[in-house]
């Protein structure tokens, strides 16, 4: 991959991990809530059951990232876009859709396969 395209799915990239890290801050802010304003144990329910189903995204989102810094990685260790099961490249219409994969289609493919299977 040359030098231009690396470039792009550098920022691509990076711009993904700003907008999470920018969502991550303001949950943390958002969870600066008290007990006491709750007078109602079904208004308090139903915040928890929010506040919970957010945490649940956050940790999504958390992963991702984790994701993201290892793509970014692979692209100054010289092997984004290089499958890590049989080393042919990824397409780049592929890595547009998801530029943390690290799968070729076929690849990714058989594995979604054997794990519907049960062998992993």
């Amino acid at each position: 991959m040359d030098e231009k395209r690396l470039e792009f799915f550098r920022s691509l990239l990076n711009e993904q991990m700003k907008e999470l890290i920018e969502e991550a801050a303001k949950t943390v802010n958002d969870m600066t809530i008290t007990e006491g304003e709750f007078p109602d144990p079904t208004d308090r329910a139903s915040w928890e059951s929010d506040r919970n189903f957010l945490l649940r995204i956050r940790e999504r989102e958390r992963r991702l990232i984790t994701k993201i810094r290892e793509a970014l990685a692979r692209i100054e260790e010289g092997t984004f876009g290089i499958c890590e099961r049989c080393g042919e490249e990824i397409s780049e219409k592929r890595l547009e859709a998801r530029p943390v994969t690290t799968l070729c289609i076929k690849c990714k493919e058989e594995q979604e396969h054997l794990e519907k299977r049960g062998i992993t």
